[in-house]
């Protein structure tokens, strides 16, 4: 009898083990998905036996995923700072074309907020006819050319690069500047060609008349035409020493002949040229100013006041006053010519220094002008760190003045001793 209720209370105490181990592992099993549901980075729970190697285990894992995760974030922050930080601009286009990340040169290029168009499609944003075309087209094989609608002036070149599944990157970029530079190389070349073919017409048309019939002309005539001819070869020489003068400007490196430069002995050799070239019909004064030097290319500086001196000859009617001078102050000084010849109305004053612009171009061609002097003289003065200020009226005459800033004149009170 005692040992049937020994063997009851055995096997009793048994279940109660057994249950006591399953509610165990059941609480850990519960506590094991609780914690499947925290948040990334919660401690595992707490655990003996196999519980402690399952959790141990678990938890060297979750550190292992944690991590990479934190590298890939980390990453992926980095890579969206740099294309942030991108002078091009980057949109990432989901399969159906709609908007997922956009840089901030992007917004700027299309006009477009990152956080408010998110999840547009980017064709009813950005709606010029050529844009559309080329995304709809699908041929991304050259890259389009767009010239934006809404800033006046501004080019961009697109390029539309598929990655990923079925998804499309468009990459734009300013190419304004590249654009106006361009447009600016065409223009030079046809001026000039243009340029040289007028003269060139003439001097072989001359030439082709006296080499074929040159016992048909009186030896006055002949003279003459070959005197027109020669005013013609060397127009087109003036015009090839512009072009290389202006050529050696823009490519050459900082000043390496710099020298403190007497500013009466300047003017002096400059007046006697504009005597010259006037040959008695202006009447031509020198207002030299105080004794000064400026520091810089005896050269360069001589040939652009040369150059603002004979366009007031050439601008000048017979019998008008041009002057020549120097003056200075607490900023710095200035070369300046003036004269009272014809004026330049004021709407073409500020293109006056670009390669090839005539305010009237038969009276330049007349005058033997090039078309290149003043840009020749705003790429000297550049060089001296000065500037050029113009002041003109029509019927009333200009003023041109070379300003040079104080420390072009360092040297001045040494020198002056």
């Amino acid at each position: 009898m005692w040992a049937a209720v020994d063997l009851k209370w055995g096997l009793l105490c048994l279940l109660g083990g057994v249950l006591l181990v399953f509610a165990y592992h059941l609480r850990k099993l519960v506590a094991l998905v609780y914690w499947t549901r925290d948040p990334i980075g919660t401690p595992t729970p707490y655990g003996l036996g196999l519980w402690d190697y399952v959790f141990a285990n678990l938890s060297r894992r979750a550190r292992v995923g944690y991590d990479q995760r934190e590298r890939l974030a980390q990453a992926l922050s980095r890579f969206r700072e740099a294309s942030q930080a991108m002078p091009d601009g980057v949109v990432y286009l989901s399969h159906h074309n709609t908007i997922e990340w956009i840089n901030i040169a992007a917004e700027r290029h299309f006009e477009l907020d990152g956080e408010r168009d998110e999840g547009q499609p980017v064709t009813n944003l950005v709606r010029q006819p050529d844009f559309v075309r080329y995304i709809e087209t699908g041929d991304y094989s050259e890259p389009l050319i767009l010239r934006s609608l809404r800033h006046t002036g501004t080019t961009l070149q697109i390029q539309i690069v598929p990655f990923g599944e079925d998804q499309h990157m468009i990459l734009s970029r300013d190419i304004t500047q590249i654009d106006r530079l361009e447009t600016m190389r065409r223009d030079f070349v046809a001026n000039v060609s243009h340029e040289l073919k007028t003269p060139l017409t003439v001097v072989s048309g001359f030439v082709e008349m006296l080499h074929d019939g040159l016992e048909d002309f009186p030896p006055d005539d002949a003279r003459r035409y070959l005197h027109l001819a020669l005013d013609q070869s060397g127009r087109m020489q003036r015009l090839i020493d512009d072009l290389l003068a202006l050529s050696a400007l823009e490519t050459a490196g900082p000043m390496e002949d710099e020298e403190p430069i007497d500013v009466h002995s300047l003017l002096r050799i400059v007046l006697q040229e504009a005597e010259l070239l006037s040959g008695g019909r202006h009447r031509i004064e020198l207002l030299p100013g105080p004794a000064a030097t400026v520091m810089g290319a005896h050269k360069e500086l001589h040939s652009a006041l040369s150059n603002l001196a004979s366009n007031a000859v050439r601008y000048s009617p017979d019998g008008g006053l041009i002057r020549l001078g120097w003056s200075a102050d607490e900023q710095g000084g200035e070369f300046w010519v003036e004269d009272n010849g014809i004026g330049i109305p004021a709407e073409h004053i500020p293109r006056l220094t670009e390669r090839f612009y005539r305010v009237d171009r038969g009276r330049s061609r007349e005058t033997g002008g090039t078309g290149l002097g003043l840009a020749i003289v705003k790429h000297i003065l550049t060089r001296h760190q000065a500037q050029l200020d113009v002041r003109s009226e029509p019927g009333r005459g200009s003023r041109f003045a070379m300003r040079f800033p104080l420390r072009r004149m360092q040297l001045r009170a040494a020198l002056a001793a």
